[in-house]
């Protein structure tokens, strides 16, 4: 027994060959931009700027910058919390750009596990 396909659906190998190659170039699309957004960098501040983190796009932390005025032995618990903030910050803007910059590569299409 024959199945027909609706008009648009199957389409033979040459079809098959197309979607393959525009695969394979969707995923050396991403390898190339995967690789661009591990070596931005990225500053964010917390506190009114009082505290500053500098990140890559590995979400590796380059540096920490601390406003003198803001070190108080006797509230040291500030400083921790702002140093926290900074830094989540930081991973979530990471984060943000990166799965802006995929979505530009992949459009709607919907990719489970791959961000």
């Amino acid at each position: 027994m024959k199945v027909r396909l609706p008009q648009g659906m199957g389409g033979g190998p040459s079809n098959m060959q197309a979607m393959l190659k525009q695969a394979q170039k969707m995923q050396e699309d991403m390898a190339a931009m995967q690789a661009e957004l591990e070596e931005r960098e990225y500053e964010v501040s917390a506190g009114g700027g009082v505290v500053g983190v500098k990140i890559n796009g590995k979400k590796e932390i380059l540096s920490v910058k601390i406003d003198p005025e803001v070190v108080d032995p006797d509230d040291v618990e500030t400083l921790e919390d702002l140093i926290v903030a900074a830094v989540n910050e930081a991973i979530k803007k990471v984060e943000a750009v990166s799965g802006e910059e995929m979505q530009k590569i992949t459009g709607s299409m919907s990719i489970p596990g791959m961000f």
